[in-house]
């Protein structure tokens, strides 16, 4: 089983042509609310796109936006372990989706930084707890040490990226990052292989957008490029492939089975509006990948030139 430790938010989304720039504004066309919040979108990402037994361990107000996030995570199997707040309301994002599927977010927490150390159940049953940083640095940093004493392994999504203290660095076993995120946990200009080097954790993964995506894993490199598709949202892309990661590992996958599965089932959600929403069953991720070629050399000579390294170099 997963335990998944996080934020739960209800997302406003209004698409528009393009993402306004500093003191400008645009008008926007369709207007939607959507449940979302990174803890959440993994959760449901685990139990529908991965198909693993999935706990969310969460807060929400006494409000109505609590609402439908909790149908929606219901829906997708997903057991609730709710913290009930009455001091803060439900966090909510508002998001701007552009013509070109990239979006600006800005996250209200809400109840999300309610979540204390205290409110972690014993571990019993769980093998992977996967975390991110929407609620407080201190919650996730109790969780993360609770979790190795109890043997369990330790996922950590370092989004929204702050700088993170060497403790709880030492007591995560994977680490999930984009491009950005890693440049600046690493404070470093260089290549993504370079990055990877200057990063404590045994096994890191990294996210490129529409390159692929790369893993260290003590000290190897592992290498997927991404799935061709017409994107109309990249809301939750990136928590649908942490989800599907998870669940993969969590049922025995090795990193080289897992990065394809997390890959198809990410670039799918991209294919969809809102962020739940778009999260895919595991019948279409295994059908997705089922009509991928295969042996795409050149894609990734592009990918391994991306990420720094000598063409030919690892697989």
């Amino acid at each position: 089983m997963i335990l998944v430790a996080g934020s739960a938010n209800l997302d406003f989304v209004v698409r528009a042509h393009h993402i306004p720039a500093p003191g400008e504004t645009v008008l926007g066309r369709a207007f939607e609310t959507f449940p979302g919040g990174k803890g959440a979108n993994q959760a449901v990402a685990c139990a529908r796109a991965g198909g693993v037994p999935t706990t969310l361990l969460t807060a929400m107000g006494t409000d109505a936006f609590a609402a439908p996030i909790e149908a929606s995570l219901r829906e997708a199997k997903v057991e609730l372990n709710v913290v009930r707040v009455t001091e803060q309301p439900t966090g909510t994002a508002f998001i701007c989706v552009s013509d070109d599927a990239e979006n600006a977010i800005t996250v209200a927490p809400g109840a999300n930084l309610c979540l204390q150390p205290r409110h972690l159940p014993h571990l019993t049953g769980v093998t992977h707890l996967l975390m991110q940083l929407e609620i407080p640095l201190a919650t996730v940093t109790a969780y993360a040490r609770s979790a190795r004493q109890q043997g369990v392994t330790v996922v950590l999504n370092a989004a929204p990226v702050q700088e993170l203290p060497a403790e709880l660095l030492g007591l995560v076993d994977i680490l999930v990052v984009n491009e950005g995120e890693l440049a600046a946990l690493t404070r470093h200009t260089g290549s993504i292989a370079q990055c990877l080097e200057r990063t404590p954790v045994p096994t890191v993964v990294v996210t490129l957008g529409h390159h692929g995506c790369c893993a260290r894993i003590q000290g190897a490199l592992v290498l997927q490029t991404a799935f061709a598709i017409n994107p109309v949202d990249t809301t939750a892309a990136g928590d649908t492939f942490c989800g599907g990661l998870v669940a993969a590992l969590s049922q025995g996958a090795s990193m080289q089975q897992a990065l394809p599965l997390a890959s198809a089932a990410a670039a799918l959600a991209c294919t969809r509006l809102g962020a739940q929403s778009s999260i895919p069953q595991a019948a279409e991720v295994a059908e997705f990948l089922g009509q991928q070629p295969t042996g795409n050399a050149a894609a990734l000579d592009a990918l391994r030139a991306y990420c720094g390294l000598p063409a030919g170099s690892y697989s």
